[in-house]
């Protein structure tokens, strides 16, 4: 990606930013994000498909940091808490994106990418692909997860990112929380 359309990238989304914080995700146009940065319609969709392919590739620019850190050896417990720090810090884009019930939806988006990033974790530790109830107790965490996740942001993150990541991480399926302990990645 050239760094001309990376810089284009980010001030659509530091638009979308500014329209999220009087408008909804589903109310605001692809006009209005356009007009507020200086930018046509065309570049916005030489980028993006629509808002929420937006919202979503901003949120996995900042998600993407947290799974970094994990994957460099931290913990589950430490990449949780920094995806927690980095919703946290950004919390009017994200209380908005995660109001749209859109099927493009960030909360859909954010299942997608975590389930697949636990799912490569395993096979890359272990060698293979986790089996059938690895699999299910994993999307069952993961959409837990996105749930508490979204009550967190939206009900004013009363606990810090440290203990929503802990309580996530202490409410793990046992079988998963097993596996995650013998490849050394829990906490």
């Amino acid at each position: 990606m050239s760094k001309s359309s990376n810089t284009t990238k980010y001030r659509l989304a530091e638009s979308m930013k500014q329209c999220m914080e009087t408008t909804s995700v589903d109310d605001i146009t692809i006009r209005q994000i356009v007009e507020n940065c200086g930018l046509t319609r065309q570049t916005f969709y030489r980028n993006f498909r629509d808002k929420y392919d937006l919202v979503n590739w901003y949120f996995d620019i900042l998600l993407l940091k947290s799974f970094e850190h994990m994957g460099n050896g931290r913990t589950i417990y430490d990449g949780l808490k920094k995806k927690f720090e980095f919703i946290r810090d950004e919390q009017i884009f994200f209380a908005a994106a995660f109001r749209s019930t859109d099927r493009n939806s960030l909360k859909e988006h954010d299942f997608e990418l975590i389930f697949q990033f636990y799912t490569n974790l395993i096979r890359k530790k272990t060698g293979k692909i986790p089996d059938e109830e690895i699999l299910f107790l994993l999307e069952m965490y993961c959409h837990s997860s996105i749930y508490m996740t979204v009550k967190w942001v939206l009900c004013g993150m009363k606990c810090s990112p440290g203990q929503l990541a802990l309580h996530l991480v202490q409410s793990m399926p046992s079988k998963l929380e097993q596996l995650f302990t013998e490849l050394k990645i829990l906490a």
